[in-house]
């Protein structure tokens, strides 16, 4: 994470809305997840860093897609793992 104030991937970012309203991974394992999150490079819906299994970042950590969004309704906001930002839209 570089701390800075700007980022590129965040930066004109066109929002992906959640397909579907569960972790994919959780469910394959039997698990619960606590809140989601959507994949803004290929919208995957994976569970938060509250959820036990963190699928969201985990994600990240295998594919390189740094950006995305909470699932949550009444949430706007996206985070970029790589730039370790937060934007609210």
């Amino acid at each position: 994470m570089s701390g800075s104030n700007f980022c590129n991937h965040l930066e004109g970012l066109e929002i992906t809305p959640a397909s579907k309203y569960e972790c994919e991974k959780c469910v394959e394992m039997g698990d619960r997840w606590v809140h989601l999150r959507v994949c803004q490079e290929c919208g995957g819906v994976h569970c938060c860093d509250s959820s036990k299994n963190k699928h969201a970042t985990k994600h990240y950590n295998v594919t390189g897609h740094p950006v995305v969004i909470s699932a949550e309704a009444g949430e706007k906001w996206a985070w970029c793992y790589e730039d370790g930002l937060f934007m609210e839209y």
